[in-house]
């Protein structure tokens, strides 16, 4: 990374952890496939039933319920599909979905379940689920897969997951939880989370692009895989392991886990400090999900009067890298849907920026930060009439 760029786009990619290059250029060595029985694949079969452990220890999961994945996006389009092909051991068929209203695309789009039969579960003015409406849609209409994730991406928002798991499985439901923003902030596991499957995507806590894991709760039964071919992750998901990258979440994971409440003790400081300069630079700033629990590493506001894209476009050429409020997909910037869910002012939605916080980040990314935002909301404010 660029000594002369501040990288605040964590929630997007967090860069490499040194724990995780270590593991990789180790895998690196390892030449032999993990489904050969030679001596060199029976070593790469153990590199991997080691990653694999790793994993589960650190979700609380049963090894030979974590499935390798190239990410988050494929893992729930693996398990976001109705019965037959992913069916509870009860035999309770999966024959519509509930999605949170500011999940992430992958989730609202990454299923198949015909139109009529996904329906959206609604937030409040905060971005918290609407814990009634998810009672009256499963009592009403029956069981359900329902999906949530557990911090919203764009806003930091954490969600009372064990109380949605809690209700799913009174109404004889499945709770899939995305936890691909909560890994690396927040303490995740399988168990905690109460959920029947969870999700994580190693590069937003220092592993690399590319992978991730989907862990089971052990009663789910993916009826066929979504990658057919030759049977690898226990025949639910056939494909090449890729060892290096999935050598590298685990290190990763366990690196974080270990330094996680110092680690966050350190961010929320960080955290503070903007969100304050921000305040003081812009009275009328608006911080999404403010009200609510946050993971500490994300801050998404919104300052009337520049359109995010221009925005962004401003602090890149002051060099400091951030996000808008949207997950923006292929590079293109567009108005948040989580921001429309929770029935934020669409003028003011345009707005939003995110800067998102990691290991890499420090008091002087905080002040270019901050400086930048001076140069650009001030020049704003003047030609808007805005206070600065």
């Amino acid at each position: 990374m660029s000594k002369d760029r501040t990288y605040l786009d964590h929630s997007a990619t967090t860069p490499l952890r040194p724990a995780a290059k270590a593991a990789m250029t180790a895998a690196f060595d390892l030449v032999g496939n993990a489904s050969s029985i030679h001596a060199e694949g029976r070593a790469a079969r153990a590199a991997l039933a080691s990653a694999r452990k790793d994993i589960a220890d650190a979700l609380e999961a049963d090894a030979k319920e974590i499935i390798f994945t190239s990410g988050a996006t494929e893992a729930l389009n693996t398990v976001l599909r109705p019965a037959p092909l992913l069916k509870q051991q009860s035999g309770v068929p999966l024959n519509r979905l509930l999605v949170l209203a500011t999940d992430h695309k992958a989730s609202i789009a990454g299923h198949d379940f015909a139109s009529d039969k996904v329906n959206t579960i609604p937030v409040d003015g905060n971005g918290v689920i609407d814990l009634a409406a998810l009672v009256l849609s499963l009592a009403t209409d029956g069981p359900a897969l329902v999906s949530a994730q557990w911090v919203n991406s764009e806003t930091g928002v954490i969600q009372p997951v064990a109380e949605i798991a809690r209700i799913c499985r009174a109404h004889g439901s499945v709770f899939v939880c995305d936890a691909v923003a909560a890994a690396g902030k927040i303490p995740v596991s399988l168990k905690q989370s109460g959920a029947h499957a969870l999700i994580i995507a190693a590069h937003k806590f220092g592993g690399p692009k590319g992978a991730g894991a989907l862990a089971l709760d052990g009663s789910l039964l993916i009826e066929q895989a979504l990658l057919k071919g030759g049977g690898q992750e226990m025949r639910r998901r056939s494909g090449t392991e890729n060892l290096p990258a999935i050598m590298g979440m685990a290190a990763a994971l366990s690196e974080t886990a270990a330094n996680l409440e110092t680690e966050n003790n350190r961010i929320v400081q960080l955290r503070d400090k903007l969100e304050a300069g921000l305040k003081a630079l812009r009275p009328d700033a608006v911080i999404a999900g403010e009200a609510e629990p946050r993971v500490p590493h994300v801050t998404c506001v919104m300052m009337a009067g520049l359109p995010a894209e221009t925005a962004l476009i401003r602090f890149d050429l002051a060099g400091v890298s951030i996000s808008s409020g949207s997950a923006c997909s292929s590079g293109k910037v567009a108005r948040s849907h989580v921001l429309d869910a929770m029935g934020i002012d669409a003028n003011l939605a345009e707005c939003a920026i995110r800067f998102s916080l990691g290991w890499t980040s420090s008091q002087a990314d905080i002040d270019r930060a901050l400086a930048a935002c001076k140069a650009i909301y001030g020049q704003t404010s003047k030609a808007s009439g805005l206070a600065a």
